[in-house]
């Protein structure tokens, strides 16, 4: 598949050559330029810029639509929000849960997708069942082999459905296990929560615009994600997709003008909240950093197909693999319905932090975790890109 691009779309190329897209990446430069467009509109006219887009041109109405196509969703099920957490969290305090219910997690989630979830265990007598951690499963190749116990790995969906019983309401899972690289197999988990009338969770800021993601298609009740790792968007920055019946599910804990349909009528104290995406933006929002991130979908990932995003980016991992010394460095690459845009490698003489501070001098970015190094390319990262840190790899060891 051929991947459209513009590179002049990310000018941080001109500095650095970025291998850490799973981390806070840099911004590309249309979504740069729509935020900057609105923050000097709203310094020559203050509220005035928030009307200059009406209908399906208005910020809210363009980032519903621009994330519903990413998604293959409706611009109903798509929600603006500041980051994974604040998404979650929503979800979680309104959640219908009573207590006995149960919810199922792995024990090495990341901590946006884990302590919303814990706040229902000390307020609500909800049971929290974590997965163990277990190995990865592995493409048969010679440089592959066990992980040692002290990295975190992957959950078994042998294990979570042995976990499931008839008070199981939600399970919450990372599309992509931060560290590891390990990606749940979202259509099968889908097709199994959907078959049980289980509501599936997922936290996918290591997933949205490096994987395919299509809730709809595969049974997901809820998708949030940041806006700033593989979307390479803004900080602060992110997104909420809610099918239908969840979001009816979901008490409203956060409040505000904006999600109720008298809109400025403000003196009008009638309940009366959306119920389409609008129910969780409930206030003012970063809008000129939303719009950038609505603009950048625009402008680099909606003229391709995520499937394509997802072929180049293991390419990319392919070509490192191939120029990779083994002896200085274990990868882990999974099997293909579990594999992601993060290629976690075990360097055998060095530490990881070491490793990632002598390639910063060398203005090569790639990002220790949990005892991994992080080499995640992306759709913008070219062959000599890979080429290049490879060789600095292998040299450093």
């Amino acid at each position: 598949m051929t991947i459209l691009r513009d590179l002049n779309h990310f000018p941080s190329k001109r500095n650095i050559n970025f291998l850490a897209y799973c981390s806070v990446s840099p911004l590309n430069r249309p979504a740069a330029d729509r935020a900057i467009k609105f923050i000097e509109r709203q310094s020559e006219i203050g509220r005035g810029m928030l009307f200059e887009y009406v209908g399906d041109d208005h910020v809210a109405g363009r980032f519903h639509r621009n994330f519903g196509q990413l998604l293959k969703t409706t611009p109903d099920n798509i929600s603006m929000v500041s980051n994974t957490s604040e998404a979650i969290s929503m979800v979680a305090n309104g959640y219908p849960f009573e207590p006995g219910d149960q919810i199922i997690s792995y024990v090495n989630e990341y901590p946006a997708n884990h302590y919303p979830w814990v706040i229902q265990t000390q307020r609500r007598g909800v049971e929290l069942i974590l997965l163990s951690d277990t190995d990865a499963v592995q493409e048969p190749r010679d440089y592959t082999g066990p992980i040692s116990e002290s990295f975190s790995r992957a959950w078994s969906f042998e294990e979570l459905t042995s976990c499931v019983t008839d008070r199981t309401r939600v399970i919450a899972i990372s599309h992509v296990q931060f560290g590891s690289g390990f990606a749940a197999d979202l259509p099968k988990l889908g097709s199994f929560c959907k078959s049980r009338g289980i509501d599936l969770v997922i936290d996918a800021a290591q997933g949205l615009g490096c994987l395919p993601i299509y809730p709809d298609e595969y049974g997901i009740a809820c998708v949030a994600s940041a806006g700033w790792k593989w979307l390479l968007g803004p900080t602060g920055t992110g997104v909420l997709y809610t099918s239908p019946e969840f979001r009816d599910k979901i008490e409203i804990t956060m409040s505000g003008a904006d999600h109720m349909k008298q809109d400025t009528n403000y003196l009008d104290h009638t309940w009366d909240p959306y119920l389409c995406g609008r129910k969780f933006e409930y206030s003012t929002v970063a809008y000129a950093l939303l719009d950038g991130l609505s603009a950048g979908l625009e402008a680099v990932f909606l003229p391709n197909t995520m499937e394509a995003i997802r072929a180049h980016n293991f390419a990319m991992q392919d070509l490192a693999l191939a120029h990779l010394d083994f002896e200085k460095y274990q990868p882990v690459v999974h099997v293909p319905e579990h594999r992601s845009g993060i290629l976690a490698l075990i360097p055998k003489l060095s530490t990881a932090k070491q490793i990632s501070s002598a390639l910063d001098t060398q203005k090569i970015i790639v990002t220790p975790r949990d005892g991994y190094l992080r080499f995640a390319p992306h759709l913008c990262t070219t062959e000599d890109e890979i080429l290049q840190s490879v060789e600095a790899l292998n040299r450093i060891g």
